[in-house]
């Protein structure tokens, strides 16, 4: 059975909130080791490879921040042996270098988390808080499922709670992992005004009407969490377009158009179904059903149901909710405006389907209304 002296090492290892940052740029490091500071963290600084292991031989910590590239043994390297070595210290890697291939890399080796140089604050500290999160959450089911070794064969009940336990860790793991996606999602949505309720709105639409449509349980849930992602390639977009006013010119149009493409090459070439479904979402969901649509003028069931079902959602809550250059429109005048599109812009069947829902969309406009728009308007 684990002793008291384990225990306090598991409890310590748990607690750490120590971070080592590694970058050979000083300006760089003292940046990130004083706003780390200021947050609550205990921090330490190491100028290359050689003095980061001098310091990790010396105590344990909780968190890496280690640059790419640096004189003598790369960041790759580096990060790469402590893991193996060290495997309850986490890490996340630093770069100027905005590669995704240098991305999937790192990832694919085991790190958490991938910053570009600029940075903002809240990138950082949002990776850091994300990273040390998923760190103790491994680390309490690594533990646990040790522990579960010594009585398995002498406390059935036991066992039958730790099971149940791992359970809630699996379902932190999955809520933390949508949390990050939720906030990469609102990072886009918040370049062009719009608001964290709308994420959460239209993913709801869209794993509404999926489960009306009869797709799987397993289907609905990953287009409810994927869908955020919808216009995360708006992030690629100039603010000058993006954040314009008044209505745009074709050139400016076709600029804008280019975030479908955008968001489908930041999400795309994953093996993880997410993502699949999110590349497929943001790459889909501004084509019409008369082919007329963006990127790529798909027509009718050749644009996949889940663009589809994306385009109906978007632009639903598009017409209900205010925005800088438009009212809410109620529920019967958004109903009036898609219906005339019914089978130009939108899945016939899809869209009468959706608009049958009248007392779900409602419930679930209202739930995550704006601030400043409370409840969608009733039908004049």
């Amino acid at each position: 059975m684990t002793t008291s002296l384990e225990r306090n090492t598991q409890h310590a290892l748990l607690e750490n909130r120590k971070i080592l940052v590694v970058d050979d740029e000083e300006p760089i490091r003292r940046l990130i080791g004083y706003l780390l500071q200021t947050h609550g963290y205990t921090v330490t600084l190491a100028a290359d490879a050689r003095e980061a292991r001098q310091l990790l031989d010396q105590e344990p910590y909780a968190l890496m921040l280690c640059d790419v590239n640096m004189p003598g043994e790369s960041g790759m390297d580096l990060v790469r042996n402590i893991l193996e070595e060290r495997p309850h210290t986490a890490a996340i890697m630093v770069t100027g270098l905005d590669s995704s291939v240098l991305a999937n890399a790192a990832l694919d080796m085991g790190a958490f988390g991938y910053i570009v140089k600029p940075f903002e604050s809240n990138e950082v500290l949002i990776d850091v808080a994300n990273a040390l999160r998923r760190r103790k959450l491994e680390i309490e089911n690594r533990l646990h499922r040790e522990h579960l070794e010594d009585i398995v064969h002498t406390r059935t009940m036991a066992l039958q709670q730790a099971l149940e336990w791992l359970e809630c860790r699996e379902k932190e793991l999955r809520l933390s992992r949508e949390e990050t996606i939720q906030r990469l999602a609102i990072a886009a949505e918040f370049r062009d005004s719009s608001t964290a309720r709308h994420i959460h709105r239209m993913s709801h639409y869209c794993e509404l009407l999926a489960k009306r449509h009869g797709l799987s349980p397993e289907r609905c849930d990953l287009i409810r969490t994927a869908s955020p992602m919808h216009d995360i390639g708006k992030i690629g977009t100039p603010d000058h377009v993006l954040l314009k006013p008044g209505k745009f010119t074709a050139e400016e149009f076709d600029v804008i158009a280019q975030h479908a493409e955008i968001g489908y090459k930041i999400l795309s070439g994953s093996d993880s179904d997410l993502l699949k479904v999110a590349a497929t979402i943001a790459w889909t969901h501004h084509e019409r059903y008369d082919g007329t649509g963006y990127p790529r003028k798909l027509k009718g069931e050749e644009i996949p149901v889940e663009g589809r079902i994306a385009a109906i959602a978007d632009n639903f809550d598009a017409l209900t909710t205010a925005r800088v250059y438009k009212p809410a429109f109620d529920f019967e005048h958004a109903r009036e405006l898609m219906v005339k599109e019914r089978g130009t812009h939108f899945d016939p069947e899809l869209l009468d389907l959706f608009l049958s829902l009248e007392e779900d969309l409602r419930r679930i406009h209202d739930h995550y209304a704006d601030t400043a728009n409370q409840n969608l308007p009733e039908a004049a």
